[in-house]
């Protein structure tokens, strides 16, 4: 294996865009999650507001004014989910950056120096993987209070582990590779060993968990709003809609299923999607190899 490059880098993720959106499920996948991040983040501009109220038209069902119906406050249902999307979606993002951003050094130090600081780095790692994610969410939350911050950071503190054991395991098959051997022969630093050339070496598996997890934090800020500990009202919320719509699912069907739609496909189009990715790196040697000289 031979470091990366930059512009080789660039050809490299090219190519693999290029064999993802090659795959149908994968293209659908993509072209919705585009599609309801355009729409969730441009709402504003098509004059859809998540918490303007008609007192006359509670459970209303859909109409031409309200093409989904109401909820109990008269409000429009389709706004909320348009707008439950940019909460969920936003939070996942931030979720996740969260936990690389923690995940990945631990892993790097741990699998890089060994001794005392893999043994201790892994140990709290171990702790973390001892309750199950939603539970640790839930202890955060009691922490933390409810708000969209706290959902962002009990949710991102849930990957982390995840981050640092990839990250350790890329490390442990790269460490003593040639051409990290070669760096640290002239005299390159841990950091610079670690952040500049193995680091680049390792984005396929990191890329492929980040893709995946976001379809595992919409879920779990989802379940943290429908046990009624996630984001407060009134900002709309995926989880927080199921959570009240499953009370009127016979007086306005649309209250529950239109969120409950939304987060599936969502969910289904990032699994889709780590899913391609992955089958594309599988096997795959995740640096660019050199060119070959020309014989004279």
């Amino acid at each position: 294996m031979t470091p990366v490059l930059p512009s080789a880098a660039l050809a490299s993720a090219a190519r693999v865009v290029r064999r993802v959106l090659a795959q149908p499920a994968a293209a659908v996948s993509v072209a919705f999650l585009l599609a309801i991040t355009v729409l969730a983040f441009t709402a504003g501009l098509l004059g859809l507001d998540p918490l303007e109220q008609d007192m006359l038209a509670m459970l209303e069902g859909p109409s031409a004014a309200y093409p989904f119906g109401t909820d109990e406050l008269g409000r429009d249902i389709l706004a909320r989910v348009i707008f439950g999307a940019r909460t969920s979606l936003t939070t996942a993002a931030g979720a996740v950056l969260l936990a690389a951003a923690i995940g990945v050094p631990m892993g790097l130090v741990a699998g890089f120096f060994g001794g005392w600081r893999d043994v201790a780095l892994m140990r709290v790692v171990d702790l973390m993987l001892a309750l199950p994610g939603i539970m640790l969410a839930l202890a955060l939350i009691a922490v933390l209070g409810r708000s969209q911050s706290a959902a962002l950071v009990a949710v991102g503190l849930t990957g982390v582990p995840t981050f640092a054991r990839v990250a350790r395991a890329q490390v442990l098959s790269l460490r003593k590779r040639d051409f990290v051997t070669a760096v640290e022969a002239f005299g390159a630093t841990s950091s610079y060993s670690m952040f500049r050339t193995i680091l680049p070496n390792s984005w396929s598996p990191i890329l492929t968990q980040m893709v995946v997890l976001s379809s595992v934090a919409i879920l779990l800020e989802a379940a943290l709003a429908f046990l009624g500990v996630g984001i407060p009202p009134p900002t709309p919320s995926w989880g927080e809609m199921l959570r009240t719509g499953k009370e009127y699912l016979y007086d306005a069907p649309t209250y529950a299923v239109l969120p409950g739609v939304a987060l599936t496909l969502t969910i289904l189009s990032f699994d889709t999607i780590g899913r391609a990715l992955s089958s594309v790196l599988e096997g795959r040697d995740t640096a660019v190899p050199q060119p070959r000289a020309e014989r004279a």
